[in-house]
């Protein structure tokens, strides 16, 4: 079940032992975002996970991302149909590959700066684009539950205790404690995340432990 904001605040609180005139609600809500930002930098988890689809503008070498965009997994033109991956490169090739600014399906494309990619060749129609992207992170408010909030709320509590334990200047011992916390869950979170939800057992089997056990042949004396 998942926890309600003012909740999650309350509890922060108690933790620490303060309250709201030592750890404000806006204090608080800039330690979650501060996790959040950490844990999807960290965790490639599937709520960052978005699909978009746009056009490319005709005569146009540039493509603006969405306004949540924060990495691109992947881009793939649709023609007629038929979809077919673009391959990223750094600027300096868009540069020597397109450098007459020739015309046709885009094949590549290339980071120009926050907001916007550089593709080659330049669009010679308004081609329609698939972006595969991360996005930043859902922020938990009081109206807002997120994905982190309702199926990891140990490991976003642990992480706001590190942040409120760090501006309070706290016990090293008390601090270093929620840190191995949050830590491990992340480690937890990035297993089942990258690995558990990326697996198939058709394909990939079923994941097994070595687990120590006596030969049935075995005596015991």
């Amino acid at each position: 079940m998942a926890i309600s904001y003012s909740n999650f605040l309350t509890q922060v609180r108690s933790y620490a032992e303060v309250d709201s005139n030592v750890l404000s609600d806006t204090l608080l809500d800039q330690f979650i975002s501060n996790i959040e930002l950490d844990i999807a930098a960290k965790v490639d988890y599937d709520d960052v996970r978005k699909y978009a689809t746009s056009s490319f503008n005709t005569g146009k070498r540039y493509l603006v991302m969405p306004a949540d965009f924060l990495t691109i997994r992947s881009m793939q033109t649709i023609v007629g149909g038929v979809r077919t991956m673009m391959e990223k490169r750094d600027t300096s090739f868009i540069s020597e590959y397109n450098g007459s600014n020739a015309q046709g399906v885009p094949k590549f494309y290339a980071n120009w700066d926050e907001y916007n990619v550089v593709v080659a060749p330049t669009p010679d129609s308004a081609y329609q684009v698939q972006l595969n992207y991360t996005v930043t992170p859902p922020h938990f408010t009081s109206s807002n539950s997120t994905y982190l909030s309702s199926y990891a709320q140990n490991m976003l509590l642990h992480g706001v205790l590190t942040e409120a334990f760090s501006y309070l200047k706290g016990p090293l011992d008390i601090y270093n404690l929620y840190k191995k916390q949050y830590d491990d869950e992340i480690q937890g979170f990035a297993l089942q995340q990258m690995g558990k939800r990326r697996r198939s057992e058709y394909d990939d089997g079923v994941p097994r432990m070595v687990i120590p056990s006596p030969s049935p042949n075995s005596k015991t004396v």
